[in-house]
Order: C-alpha cells, then structure tokens, then sequence
C-alpha cells in the first residue's frame, strides 16, 4: 500500500514537473514572439525592407523611407548599474556626407551606453549656451564640427525627454531614443527586466526619420553654399 501511495505520489511530482516545463517553454516561445515582432508595426512605413533577429532577440530592419535607406535597431540595456534595465531604438541614416569630423550630442551620459561610441571620442566640447543644459558634446576633431546655427535648428528633438543621442558623421546620422525601460515594481521585486511587450508604435518612429531626413538634406545645402562661396 505505501508503495502504492508513493508511486501515485512520484507520479503526480512527474506530472507537475512536466506541466511546468512545459509552461516555462510556452512562456519563453511567447517572449521571444513579441521581441522578434518589436518592429513590425512600423514595417509600412517604408517601401521595401530586410528583417534580421539579433542575438538578444530584438529584431533590426533595414528599409526606404523618404527614398532613402535607413537601419533601426533596437538594443537592450540590461547592465546592473541602471536603476531600471532600458531599451534603446537606434534609428540610422547610413550614407557618406559632406563632413569631417563626427559631432555626437549625448543627453545624461553615464559613460556605460553600450550602443554609443560617445566616450571614444577625444575631445569634449562645451555646449554652446541654449544647447540642453543636462547635454554633454564630444568630437573626433572639434574644428570641423557642423555649424553651430544648422544644429541649433534641430535641438527641438531635444525637447522629448526621451531622447538620448545624435550622431552627425562622415559615414550618416544616428538618432538614439529610450524605447521603454523595465518596469520598476517587477524588476526590483522580482528582476524581471522582460521589455517589448507593445510593439513601437509607428508616431513614434516617423518623426525621428522625418528629422534625420531634413538633416541631412541641410548638411548637402550648407556644403554646397560653402563651395560656391569658395568657387
């Protein structure tokens, strides 16, 4: 009879044990839908596009807005020093512009922004006056930074505290932006750092291309008045 009740038992362990397996395997399936699914609402923004799975399971898309191609990605932060794990969306204009230096302008540098090249760079330079007073600027050679009156006129994307970075160098232009971060009750309750759930919405994405698009167009106008004064 003991045996008996103690087969029924282990048998009943067995079953709960493979019940929670499999709830965890479902669970996991399900996360790694949504992460992979991040971007797909702003997939009719562009013309044509390539999607490609990074290895955290976010996905990176590559397509034409505008008649131009441009790279998003998004990129998680989960390094312990943060107070909350954060999602990062890296929307980049790849192409070869008329400059000499890499201008980047950082909002609330940590020094640990594990997409950003931002502390590589030599020199810092002081923020002009007007400039967001919590910024910080760094170049590879300061002499050749973009005019100050061109970039005055896109520190409106400053404005939305959610804006982290932009990058003006010779190979494109970068916009950084804080997706989401980790909710807080669950991650210090129970380090749950699980972000993307809500896919990115597409008001959110077509003003950082639209701004990187009048941008760039900006920097061919100033070269080309700078040629034909020289001319």
């Amino acid at each position: 009879m003991e045996k008996l009740a103690f087969g029924t038992l282990a048998l009943g362990l067995a079953a709960a044990l493979l019940g929670l397996i499999w709830h965890l395997r479902r669970a996991a399936q399900q996360r790694a839908g949504l992460r992979a699914s991040y971007l797909d609402d702003c997939k009719p923004l562009f013309d044509t596009g390539i999607k490609a799975i990074a290895l955290s399971g976010f996905p990176r898309i590559s397509g034409r807005y505008g008649g131009r191609s441009f790279d998003l990605q998004a990129v998680p932060d989960t390094l312990t020093f943060r107070k909350l794990p954060a999602l990062w969306l890296l929307v980049t204009l790849p192409g070869a512009l008329p400059v000499r230096a890499t201008f980047d302008l950082m909002l609330r540098p940590t020094g640990g922004e594990p997409f950003s090249n931002f502390h590589h760079l030599p020199d810092q330079i002081t923020p002009p006056p007007g400039f967001p007073f919590d910024c910080a600027i760094r170049s590879d050679n300061p002499s050749e930074i973009p005019p100050e009156a061109l970039l005055r006129r896109y520190l409106g994307v400053f404005s939305e505290l959610r804006m982290k970075e932009l990058v003006i160098s010779p190979k494109g232009l970068r916009l950084v932006w804080l997706a989401e971060e980790a909710d807080r009750t669950r991650y210090l309750m129970f380090r749950d750092a699980e972000m993307g759930r809500v896919p990115l919405s597409p008001t959110i994405l077509r003003p950082l291309l639209d701004a990187l698009l009048a941008l760039q167009d900006d920097i061919a106008s100033d070269a080309q008045i700078k040629v034909s004064r020289t001319a």
